[in-house]
């Protein structure tokens, strides 16, 4: 894509007949405030943070010591053979696809060998397997490198892994957009349910809490250095000062009304309406950046006018500069204080792709509950942002559809749509 070019999906097909509506018939997540869908969603609802200091090392000499850190995390259900050649990264997405598969009720056996694929998004790979394999290199030498090194750092091992698992044979594929990653992984999984694969496994999972990934997220200098967990993270806040990293996100069945509706599955947490996604233009071009539209592009996908949003799930990148786009964009999408906003990387932290397949998951679990959960307390907003920021408590939600908005850094912008699914 250049710097104009926009990437939607017409609602509409070649014949001109409307296309299959496209559900979320499985879901997991992983975060720092909850594993698992349930102990995630209650925690968004009471506004439980899952931020705190740093464990998985010693961070006391770093300007950073918070993060979103997963506890009590324990890979022994996967087979041992794995254990040796996987990341941690790539344990938690095992983890969670396998509960996604569940929670579908999909067995990948009783569809055709190629109907089900794979679309993960990941921004860093395996970092803390790839940091042991240097010192073993460093203190040893080469001979004391494990062969599988050769994959295990890779961003596209999640992919693979969940594949050679779960036989899923279908088309299958990686995205690298930053944080923007898990909604242009679905986005990507819904153009391959509308080209006849019957279900895409999707989403993102991250994690590179070790020293050598928490250095490459040091150099871009958009961290908090903030040392109580209360005041880390502050999206849309006037004391906002930084991001917090964490790991986790979440993966998700997709699939065709008609393909669920043929093996029997009455379970849904949604439908996806409506994605798309497009790049800022050059810097200093003096042109504005592409979230409105990117925003107004996915409510034409989804054929809804901004006033069908019920609310919008943020980025909340908790960068003074960063909020302050990010809240004019939907002040200019929507009005003024026109929609109820909220930004789960208050609770969460932010683990690159993965934030934005957790904001995606949380809207879903809105718009099936009819509740929006709180960003946790930021204190005083700048009257500029002139936005409706949903804090303390849960508020009702209005209508049937939510927007996710995310941002990758290089330029990438995303959104999506999600409603209440009308099955018959």
């Amino acid at each position: 894509m250049t710097a104009h070019a926009l990437l939607t999906d017409s609602p509409a097909d070649p014949a001109g007949g409307r296309r299959d509506t496209v559900l979320v018939t499985g879901l997991d997540v992983r975060a720092a405030n909850g594993s698992g869908t349930d102990a995630f969603w209650q925690s968004a609802l009471e506004g439980r943070s899952g931020i705190g200091p740093i464990t998985r090392f010693d961070a006391s000499g770093y300007p950073s010591r918070l993060a979103g850190e997963i506890d009590a995390f324990d890979p022994a259900g996967l087979p041992g053979r794995l254990l040796p050649q996987t990341d941690r990264v790539t344990q938690l997405a095992l983890t969670s696809a396998s509960e996604a598969l569940r929670d579908a009720g999909l067995d990948p056996a009783a569809l055709p060998e190629y109907g089900v694929g794979v679309v993960t998004a990941n921004s860093a790979g395996g970092f803390e397997f790839g940091q042991r394999e240097l010192e073993s290199l460093w203190a040893k030498g080469p001979r004391y490198v494990s062969a599988y090194q050769s994959f295990a750092w890779f961003y596209a091992v999640n992919t693979g892994q969940i594949s050679i698992r779960h036989g899923l044979r279908g088309p299958s594929g990686v995205l690298v957009t930053g944080q923007a990653g898990g909604l242009d992984a679905v986005g990507h999984a819904r153009r391959m349910l509308r080209k006849g694969t019957h279900a895409v496994l999707t989403g993102a999972m991250e994690s590179a809490l070790c020293p050598w990934g928490y250095v490459a997220e040091l150099t871009g200098n958009r961290l908090s250095t903030a040392d109580r967990p209360e005041e880390a993270c502050l999206p849309f806040g006037e004391r906002a000062a930084g991001q917090v990293v964490a790991e986790g996100g979440a993966l998700l069945i997709l699939e065709s009304a008609a393909s669920a509706g043929a093996r029997g599955s009455t379970r849904d947490y949604g439908e996806l309406a409506g994605y798309a996604a497009c790049f800022d233009p050059p810097p200093g071009s003096g042109r504005p950046g592409g979230l409105v539209r990117a925003a107004r592009a996915a409510l034409v996908d989804a054929g809804v006018e901004p006033s069908a949003i019920g609310a919008v799930f943020a980025e909340g990148a908790a960068v003074p500069e960063l909020d302050a786009q990010e809240a004019a964009a939907i002040t200019e999408v929507f009005g003024a204080h026109a929609v109820p906003v909220t930004a789960i990387t208050s609770l969460t932290g932010r683990p690159g792709a993965g934030a934005s397949a957790l904001d995606l998951a949380a809207a879903l679990l809105a718009v099936r509950d009819g509740l929006i959960p709180p960003t946790a307390d930021v204190g005083q907003m700048p009257a500029s942002h002139r936005i409706d920021l949903v804090t303390g408590r849960p508020r009702l939600l209005a209508g049937d559809a939510a927007l996710v908005l995310a941002r990758g850094h290089g330029g990438f912008n995303s959104a999506v749509v999600v409603r209440r699914a009308d099955r018959p």
